[in-house]
C-alpha cells in the first residue's frame, strides 16, 4: 500500500484492482474523502497525500462530534461548491482579462511595439517554465517530450500558436471592437465542434439559452456600434475563432482518448513545447523578428516591467483556458473566456 502511494505521487496514475485510476481517484477512495476533491489531488499528488493523511487521521485519532459536524457541514455545502469554484474561476479570468487589456492599451501604443509573434513565442516560453517550474518543486510530475502524444497534439499546436499570434495583433492594431465582439461566438463554436467529435450530448435547453444571451449580447454591442474596422480585422476576426474553437475541442478529444494512460499535465507540456518549436520556427521565418529586437527599449524598466506584465496575463489566460479544456470540457472553457464579454451587454439591459 505505501508502495502504491508513493508511485502515485511519482507518476499520478495508480493500478488499483487490476484498473488504471488517476491518483485523485485512489485517494478518494482509499481514504474515503469527497469525490469533489479529486480533480485537485490529481492536479496536485505530492501537496495532496498531505490531506489525505490528515483525513485518515482524523477518521482514526479524532472525536466523533468532530467527525460528524464536518461531515454535515461538506453535505451542506457539497452540492454548491462546484458553482462556486465555477464563479470565482469566471471572476478571477475575467479580472485578469481586463487587466491584460488595460496594460496592452498602455504598453502597445506607448511603446510603438507591434510585434506579435516575438511575444507569442516569449508568452508561451513563460507557460513552459512555469510547468517546469511546478515539476521542479514538487507539486507536479512531468513525463519526457513524447513524439507520439505530440502527433495527436499537432492541429491544436498548430492553432493554439497562429490564434495566440492574431490575438496579440488583434491588441496591436485592431481598435474597432470588431475582434472581440466575434470571440463571443467561442462557447456557440465549442459547441458545435464538440457534437461533431463526438464530445458531449446534446442538451437542448442549454443550447437555446446559449443562443439566445449570444444574440442579445451581440445585438446590444453592435447597436453601440464600432469604431472603424481594420480591413484584415474581417479575415483574422473569425480566422481566430475558428482555430481556437477547433483547438480546444481537439484538446479534450485528445484528453478524453488519454485518459486514464496519461495525466493531464503531460498532455499539456507535450503540447507547450510543441507551441514553442512552433513559433521559434514563425520568428525565424517573420521578416519582423530582427526589427523587435532593435526597436525594444530594453533599457527602459518600465517597458520591461509592462512587457513582462502583459505576457504573465495573457500566459496565465492561455494556462487557465487550456487546462479546462482538458480536464472538462472545450464548452467550459470557451464559456470561461467569453463569460465577461457576453455577461456585461446582457447586465446593461437589466
Amino acid at each position: 500500500f505505501k508502495l502504491q502511494i508513493m508511485n502515485a505521487v511519482l507518476t499520478g496514475i495508480v493500478m488499483n484492482g487490476g484498473k488504471t485510476v488517476t491518483f485523485g481517484q485512489f485517494c478518494t477512495e482509499c481514504f474515503y474523502l469527497p469525490n469533489i476533491v479529486t480533480p485537485f489531488l490529481s492536479f496536485f499528488p505530492t501537496l495532496c497525500l498531505t490531506i489525505c493523511l490528515s483525513s485518515l487521521w482524523l477518521r482514526v485519532h479524532g472525536s466523533t462530534a468532530l467527525r460528524v459536524g464536518a461531515y454535515k457541514l461538506y453535505k451542506d455545502l457539497a452540492p454548491v461548491l462546484p458553482y462556486v469554484a465555477s464563479l470565482v474561476a469566471v471572476v478571477v479570468y475575467s479580472l485578469g482579462d481586463k487587466l491584460h487589456t488595460f496594460v496592452c492599451g498602455v504598453f502597445m501604443p506607448q511603446y510603438h511595439y507591434p510585434y506579435a509573434v516575438p511575444l507569442a513565442l516569449i508568452q508561451t516560453l513563460l507557460i513552459l517554465l512555469a510547468l517546469l517550474g511546478l515539476h521542479a518543486v514538487g507539486l507536479i510530475s512531468l513525463k519526457p517530450f513524447s513524439l507520439r502524444l505530440a502527433e495527436q497534439l499537432m492541429v491544436p499546436a498548430v492553432c493554439g500558436s497562429v490564434q495566440s499570434v492574431l490575438t496579440l495583433w488583434a491588441e496591436a492594431s485592431a481598435h474597432s471592437g470588431l475582434y472581440p465582439l466575434i470571440a463571443r461566438l467561442l462557447p456557440l463554436f465549442s459547441l458545435a465542434w464538440s457534437h461533431m467529435l463526438s464530445l458531449t450530448s446534446n442538451h437542448i435547453h442549454f443550447t437555446c439559452a446559449l443562443v439566445a444571451i449570444t444574440f442579445v449580447s451581440l445585438t446590444v454591442t453592435a447597436c453601440e456600434g464600432l469604431y472603424t474596422i481594420e480591413p484584415l480585422e474581417y479575415i483574422y476576426s473569425p480566422l481566430s475563432l475558428f482555430l481556437q474553437s477547433l483547438s480546444l475541442a481537439w484538446l479534450a478529444k485528445v484528453a478524453q482518448s488519454e485518459r486514464g494512460r496519461t495525466s493531464i499535465f503531460d498532455l499539456y507540456y507535450t503540447l507547450v513545447v510543441s507551441r514553442n518549436l512552433l513559433l521559434g520556427f514563425l520568428c525565424l521565418l517573420h521578416p519582423d523578428s530582427f526589427q523587435a529586437i532593435v526597436d525594444g527599449s530594453w533599457h527602459s524598466l518600465l517597458f520591461l516591467g509592462y512587457m513582462l506584465g502583459m505576457l504573465l496575463l495573457g500566459a496565465a489566460q492561455v494556462l487557465m483556458v487550456d487546462i479546462t479544456a482538458l480536464y472538462l470540457s472545450p464548452m467550459a472553457a470557451a464559456l470561461l473566456q467569453s463569460a465577461r464579454g457576453l455577461a456585461l451587454p446582457v447586465y446593461k439591459l437589466l
